[in-house]
């Protein structure tokens, strides 16, 4: 009999053998881990004093490298010196002008020159300068010695480095050690450490070259003394020196270089950089350590070198650090494995609740399919109906069990399968086409069909789900409507021929009024003015008043029929649309009435740039009423002021004509586009009242709107808009 929690062979472990394969996987992992630190620190150390001990070689190449350019630079005025038996200043600023010491050598002070003299060759020199330069040359420090060396070139000279000319540098014991050793050797030498060089220059050495009369090198040590011409010195500051040759990011390298004395000689260590010792870590620091003694010009160097441990690539974990971090990982590889034992239960679990939901899905699906109030069939790749509810069974006029089995596309006539084909090209996976369906009984429908790619069981052969709409009544009702809208076409074309032939006979009738009217008013007129002329003794004042009067209103008569005729022509122009620009245009009308008025004085404000689409005839016939009326009204007023500007609130904007001319009462601002409507008395302004009735019909004619506002005594305002759409003229 089987274990309960014996596998068979291709089932999943169970949750117990999952638990102890966790457990022989973190036991693994540890076992590697040990066999791993037991080396680790050893390799990484060895590695870390490698990557130093080749740095720490590098960096000696690199000063050896610097200190071989200054003995050649130094060596270069031993030269110069050879060939000229004492050059003067400018002959050693050229040369050292040439090497560009401040951009090729930054920790190099300068060049100099220390002569060896004998008293009596001091005073002759002394005795030169002085006729040379009417200077005396000094000495620093004053007093009488057996042997001088002092700066007698120095180049490039600064504040700082001024006072080191004339200073004897045989009086520093350490730098007189170096020159003995020069001298004797015949060979470049350089100091010990030396604690301040120069003001703002900090430590630093001195490398000396000597000079022999002539260039000649006596064979005999004990001849070379006496042959000696001078020094030629190359001060440099130590910081930047070894600075220079420290490799750069060098994160966590120390360097400490220590001065022990000269070749044949012992001597106290004297720390050359850094001069401070705490700078350099002790021997407690943690990281590899490295050191070695080089031979530099008569001096011994001893270079020590430290790299600390950083957490890169070349930082020491040492042996604890592997341990720690080989346990961490076998700890996660064991969580990982446990996790994976314990959710093999929660994947059965999961897997049997999603067979559960697919079955109620599927279930959800048939019910949806069959219960719905919209004809619905799945189809097979073949189109033949694997199953229909009972909705498409009322469509048919059938039951779903007689069309399980049928063609799909035989319950359909008059398809036209080359637009279906396009139908489901164009559209993809979902495509809906329009057919007609014969039903059993004769009856014709059509059907809006929506086909859907759907995926089928495996081994079942569901290709689509196709929903079947009957439109039927819906194509009638619209039928209906498509009637109704040719009928009320019909009515409107109907209607729109009427008003025209009202129109006509309306334009019609205004002229036929107007000559009507003219011809009595031209009697009246005529007759009248024959009265006034030949029978004007016959009446008295008031007769001939009545007479005046009589042509007055002729006169008037016949200038409201004008009026009339005019307003009757604004309605009927045809509106030729094109962009105006309304600044220019009332200048052009504001000159006009200045021409006309020429002893008004108006300021006249006209914003420039204003720009709109209109017909330019009723346009500037629409502007010639406002401003004329602005001028007009504003006869009486001393100071007067007309402006035509664009306003603008709430983001809509109009055009304004503004006056502070006589204004007129709000109340009847309802009368101001009304024909022959007047505010004023016809003997204060003259006028039709025809004007802003002719405004008001060509704002309306191009889709806009008007208003007007004003205060008795304070002038009046008009504001309206152009719009750029067309309106219907």
């Amino acid at each position: 009999m089987a274990k309960a929690d014996d596998t068979p062979p291709g089932e999943p472990l169970s949750v117990r053998q999952g638990y102890m394969l966790a457990v022989l996987v973190l036991v693994a992992a540890l076992t590697l881990v040990a066999i791993y630190a037991t080396g680790a620190g050893a390799r990484e150390r060895a590695m870390s004093e490698a990557r130093l001990s080749a740095e720490a070689d590098q960096v000696v190449a690199r000063l050896r490298q610097q200190l071989l350019t200054y003995e050649l630079v130094t060596r270069g005025g031993v030269s110069l010196l050879a060939a000229i038996q004492r050059p003067n200043q400018r002959q050693w600023r050229n040369y050292t002008d040439g090497l560009d010491l401040s951009q090729r050598f930054p920790a190099m002070l300068g060049l100099c020159y220390a002569a060896s003299m004998s008293p009596a060759e001091l005073q002759d020199f002394q005795l030169e300068q002085r006729a040379a330069s009417r200077q005396l040359f000094r000495v620093d420090p004053p007093g009488a010695r057996a042997e001088y060396g002092p700066v007698v070139l120095l180049e490039p000279q600064t504040m700082a480095s001024a006072d080191v000319v004339g200073f004897d540098m045989l009086t520093e014991p350490v730098q007189a050690v170096a020159m003995e050793a020069a001298r004797s050797s015949a060979a470049a030498r350089i100091t010990a450490p030396l604690p301040m060089m120069q003001e703002g220059a900090g430590p630093g050495l001195v490398i000396y070259a000597p000079v022999y009369r002539s260039g000649i090198v006596p064979a005999n040590p004990a001849a070379r003394p006496a042959a000696l011409s001078g020094w030629v010195c190359a001060p440099f500051s130590i910081d930047p020196f070894v600075a220079s040759a420290l490799p750069a990011g060098s994160g966590g390298l120390s360097v400490r270089i220590v001065d022990i004395g000269e070749d044949d000689a012992e001597a106290d260590d004297l720390p050359l950089f850094p001069l401070d010792s705490a700078a350099f870590p002790d021997a407690d620091a943690d990281g590899v350590r490295h050191s070695l003694v080089e031979q530099v010009y008569g001096r011994r160097w001893r270079l020590e070198f430290h790299q600390a441990r950083t957490g890169g690539s070349g930082g020491l974990l040492g042996p604890a650090g592997t341990i720690a971090l080989g346990v961490l990982a076998s700890l996660l590889l064991f969580a990982l494995a446990m996790i994976l034992a314990r959710t093999q239960s929660r994947a059965q679990d999961i897997a049997a609740r999603m067979s559960d939901s697919y079955r109620r899905s599927e279930l959800r699906f048939r019910s949806a399919i069959r219960f719905s109030a919209i004809g619905k069939a799945l189809l097979d790749r073949d189109g033949r109906i694997i199953d229909a509810n009972l909705a498409l069974a009322d469509v048919v006029r059938t039951s779903p069990e007689e069309l399980m089995g049928r063609m799909f596309g035989s319950l359909f006539t008059g398809g036209d399968n080359a637009a279906e084909a396009r139908a489901r090209a164009a559209s993809g996976s979902v495509y809906r086409v329009t057919r007609e369906l014969h039903r059993d009984d004769g009856d014709i429908r059509h059907v809006h069909l929506t086909y859907a790619q759907v995926p089928g069981e495996h081994g079942q052969d569901v290709a689509s789900l196709v929903q079947v709409e009957d439109i039927t009544d819906r194509l009638r009702a619209e039928a209906r409507v498509l009637a109704l809208n040719r009928t009320l076409e019909t009515r409107v074309a109907l209607r729109t021929r009427e008003l025209t032939r009202a129109n006509e006979e309306l334009e019609s009738f205004a002229y036929t009024i107007s000559h009507d009217l003219r011809a009595p008013l031209r009697a009246i007129d005529g007759f009248s003015r024959m009265v006034a002329e030949r029978h004007a003794d016959a009446f008295d004042d008031v007769g001939r008043g009545y007479v005046a009067r009589v042509r007055a209103a002729t006169l008037r008569m016949g200038e409201l029929i004008d009026a009339l005729l005019k307003m009757s022509r604004v309605s009927r122009s045809e509106l030729k649309r094109e962009p105006l620009d309304l600044s220019a245009m009332a200048r052009d009308i504001l000159s006009e009435l200045a021409q006309g008025d020429p002893g008004r004085e108006v300021e006249v404000v006209i914003e420039p740039g204003m720009v709109a689409s209109g017909d330019s005839v009723l346009v500037r016939n629409l502007l010639g009423n406002l401003l004329g009326n602005a001028w007009k009204f504003t006869r009486e007023t001393p100071a007067a002021r007309i402006m035509f500007q664009r306003v603008g609130q709430g983001g809509e904007e109009w055009f304004e004509v503004s006056d502070n001319g006589i204004g007129f009462d709000q109340a009847y601002a309802g009368k101001l586009f009304r024909p022959f409507q007047r505010l004023h008395a016809a003997d204060e302004f003259g006028g039709e009242g025809i004007g802003l009735a002719s405004v008001k019909r060509i704002i309306e004619r191009h889709g806009g709107t008007i208003s007007g506002e004003g205060v008795v005594g304070k002038g009046a305002r008009f504001r309206f808009t152009l719009p750029d759409e067309p309106a219907s003229g």
